[in-house]
């Protein structure tokens, strides 16, 4: 796994309190009264225990250079929440016409919200909201589609680097007229590679960015939605570029059976011979991946955004998760604002444990009991919180998500004394059910600080002051 890049400059810091983190998959680990320290490149120097000899002395030593945080009562350090599947301009659209199927809501609704972004007046104003909403959430890394207008996506990434967000962006790209309205796509396939080779030229020549907490991503919209010339520009351009690779895959039975009907093949085959399928690549959805597909899929080393909450309404089915994770696939967790009402990953957390029980147990109440469901599906909190955290980092191979040295220092403090929530943390809990009430009843208001490569991004009450 590649270590992230060092963000812009932090003072280094330490961190002093309870801290909860997944390190690997069923894994949980509680670290009563620990010492995270955070070098000045963002990335965690050592953590040391309760009780070992160096945590007393070196806490002192941070304390005495004004440059230790200390966790209060009731208050708990997580790794930042990692989110793989963020439509960015959708954000004026959560909630939105959700009854419809997917191709009426892209027609309807979608495309022509998106094509207002050639405003960038506008997209500006949206995305500084969405961004601030994410970072509230507790959301320190986004991987984000934007359009196809190359200033307003570049906006995005000034927006996401002047907040710190970690954040991977792609301009969408999108040529194909049977599925692309003429108001809304690239005027060609040169065209559209013209713009995704600009935009990462853009992100990489950022003042400030020479860490790369911004990178650019070679996005695809979906096969439906390009040419068969678009496809091969942009697998070639990733491989000259080096970049990541973000499309949809298999999300519903109509893109699943426009491609097959297209392409004489799954959308994983097709994308894996396009050339867009790697280490590199992350799918969205996946939902009617067969056993063929997840042996490409973990072949190339690719991940999968699951995105339990928009699957219930736009994919009539339920993604097979625990299945994909015991197959080996790297499987994370996205929100799909707008296609999922909820910008929330701990949001997302709570619905991949209820969509993974439904799938076990069933829903036909017409079925006998040992008929209804299929078997050995279901996940538990701490699986959930995995794929949220570390397993988000898998998916992206990227050193993110846990508490561990040469990690950046991504995290979150949830405060469970926050008098308006519904969390409750009793002195009686294990550090499982702290975890599972976290999961389960944390919101926004619980968030109190978020953190990211070292840095003070958000507070709850809006101002930074550390």
């Amino acid at each position: 796994m590649n270590a992230p890049s060092p963000v812009r400059a932090a003072a280094p810091r330490a961190f002093l309190g309870t801290a909860l983190h997944t390190p690997a998959r069923g894994e949980l680990e509680y670290l009563a009264d620990a010492l995270i320290v955070c070098r000045g490149d963002g990335l965690i120097e050592a953590v040391h225990p309760k009780g070992s000899p160096a945590t007393a002395a070196l806490a002192a030593r941070y304390a005495e250079a004004g440059a230790l945080v200390v966790l209060g009562a009731g208050q708990y350090l997580l790794p930042g929440l990692i989110d793989l599947h963020v439509h960015a301009p959708q954000w004026p659209q959560l909630g939105k016409a959700l009854d419809l199927p997917l191709e009426e809501w892209l027609q309807k609704y979608t495309f022509p919200l998106e094509a207002r972004y050639a405003d960038v007046d506008f997209a500006a104003a949206v995305y500084e909201s969405l961004v601030d909403a994410l970072l509230a959430n507790g959301t320190t890394t986004a991987l984000y589609y934007g359009t196809v207008h190359l200033p307003a996506t570049q906006k995005l990434a000034d927006i996401c680097l002047r907040r710190s967000q970690r954040a991977l962006i792609g301009r969408v790209a999108m040529d194909d007229p049977a599925q692309s309205p003429v108001y809304y796509r690239d005027a060609s396939a040169i065209s559209a590679e013209t713009d995704t080779r600009a935009f990462i030229d853009y992100v990489r020549a950022m003042p400030g960015n020479a860490g790369g907490l911004i990178e650019p991503v070679i996005t695809p919209r979906f096969i439906p939605a390009c040419s068969d010339d678009l496809l091969r520009r942009l697998a070639a351009l990733a491989r000259e570029s080096g970049c990541y690779v973000q499309t949809h895959c298999s999300e519903s039975d109509w893109e699943h059976h426009v491609v097959q009907d297209r392409c004489g093949v799954t959308d994983t085959e097709a994308l894996e011979r396009f050339g867009l399928l790697s280490s590199r690549t992350i799918l969205a959805h996946g939902n009617f991946i067969g056993d063929a597909d997840i042996g490409r899929i973990v072949a190339a080393g690719a991940g999968i955004a699951h995105c339990p909450l928009s699957n219930v309404y736009f994919s009539d089915a339920i993604f097979p998760l625990r299945h994909m994770l015991d197959r080996g696939v790297h499987v994370g967790l996205g929100t799909d604002i707008a296609g999922g009402a909820s910008p929330s990953v701990l949001d997302n957390a709570r619905h991949a444990v209820i969509a993974s029980r439904r799938l076990e147990a069933g829903v036909d109440p017409a079925l006998p009991r040992e008929r209804r469901g299929r078997p050995s599906s279901r996940i538990d909190a701490v699986t959930a919180f995995w794929l949220a955290t570390a397993g988000g980092g898998i998916a992206l191979n990227m050193a993110l998500g846990a508490f561990k040295p040469a990690y950046a220092f991504d995290a979150i403090v949830v405060d469970a004394k926050v008098p308006t929530s519904n969390l409750r943390i009793d002195a009686a809990d294990t550090p499982q059910m702290i975890l599972q009430k976290i999961v389960y009843n944390a919101a926004r208001s619980n968030i109190r600080e978020v953190w990211v490569g070292g840095r003070l991004v958000h507070t709850q009450g809006g101002e930074i002051r550390r």
